[in-house]
């Protein structure tokens, strides 16, 4: 078993997931986005309103090209719209298993309604948002993935467990 990807839409359990997986199969734990922000010494936000999208966007490709030279084995979370660049979604699969986890618009929205940290969600109806972006990316991550993984009604041991047994 090589490296581990998770990818999907913010707020589907990234994260706290791979940091689950991380210690259920003794490997260490990355976030590209937190891999960027330290490189930026910047936030998401911050950098999304300085440099602008497409910046951040180059930023993760970059990214992902140097977790490609590591000779680590990990579990990654990519940034909810890392797998949008198709150059980005071969390079994953370079990179190792990538795993999508699936999430219905409800479920992300309960999740993030109340964080003010995620720059795509912010304006107006933030729902309709969320729906439009997530009905827009869901053939590019089922596209990216060798794996998906519905998360709605499960608990994070659950979902633990099924990608376990998909990546075994």
């Amino acid at each position: 078993m090589s490296n581990i990807i998770l990818i999907g839409f913010m707020g589907c359990g990234k994260s706290t997931i791979g940091k689950r997986l991380s210690y259920a199969f003794r490997k260490p734990f990355l976030d590209t986005d937190k891999i960027i922000e330290k490189k930026a010494d910047m936030t998401i936000s911050e950098l999304f309103e300085r440099k602008g999208e497409e910046y951040f966007r180059d930023m993760e490709t970059a990214c992902i090209k140097e977790l490609i030279k590591d000779t680590g084995e990990y579990i990654i979370a990519a940034g909810g719209g890392l797998a949008l660049r198709s150059e980005n979604r071969r390079l994953l699969k370079e990179l190792g298993r990538v795993i999508y986890l699936r999430a219905m618009p409800d479920t992300i929205y309960e999740r993030l309604k109340k964080d003010s940290t995620r720059p795509l969600l912010q304006g107006n109806n933030p729902r309709e948002k969320i729906r439009t972006m997530m009905g827009e990316r869901a053939t590019v991550y089922e596209e990216a993935a060798q794996i998906i993984v519905d998360v709605d009604g499960k608990d994070f041991e659950e979902i633990v467990k099924e990608i376990g047994e998909k990546v075994l």
